[in-house]
């Protein structure tokens, strides 16, 4: 029994597989999985129903279990910044956001790279998210 936020067991596998530079894409209820995912990445389906399990409570739980070094949103591909950026910023604290285009940010999360793939329920718009794994620094 693990006693931490985060349950399961394929995406502690696949986090477990990872390493410094590996990606992990949260991804909205509109994103095509199936067809968009990086050919090693783990997909992982936590979209049940609509608005069950949306994309910020999976990345709550992501931060408490890997250093997260950068993160890259999903903007609509005139550039507005979508308001689920707020709250990216508030659980991602000094970790740098970038903003990336929609076909943009399908190209990203179709890269080699990315090691974990989570499907959510998440009804708002561009509400995608791609995270990169830091380094952690173990005491000699």
């Amino acid at each position: 029994m693990l006693i931490g936020s985060l349950q399961h067991p394929d995406v502690l596998r696949a986090l477990a597989a990872a390493g410094h530079g590996s990606r992990i894409a949260i991804t909205d209820g509109n994103f095509p999985v199936a067809t968009e995912h990086g050919p090693h990445a783990t997909v992982v389906y936590l979209n049940l129903a609509r608005g069950a399990m949306n994309v910020t409570q999976v990345l709550q739980a992501l931060v408490q279990a890997v250093p997260i070094e950068r993160a890259t949103g999903m903007t609509p591909s005139d550039g507005t910044i979508p308001e689920i950026f707020n709250e990216y910023r508030a659980i991602l604290g000094d970790t740098p956001l970038d903003p990336r285009p929609h076909a943009e940010f399908k190209r990203l999360v179709a890269s080699p790279d990315v090691c974990l793939h989570i499907a959510t329920g998440e009804t708002r718009l561009y509400a995608c998210v791609l995270l990169t794994i830091g380094v952690v620094n173990h005491p000699a």
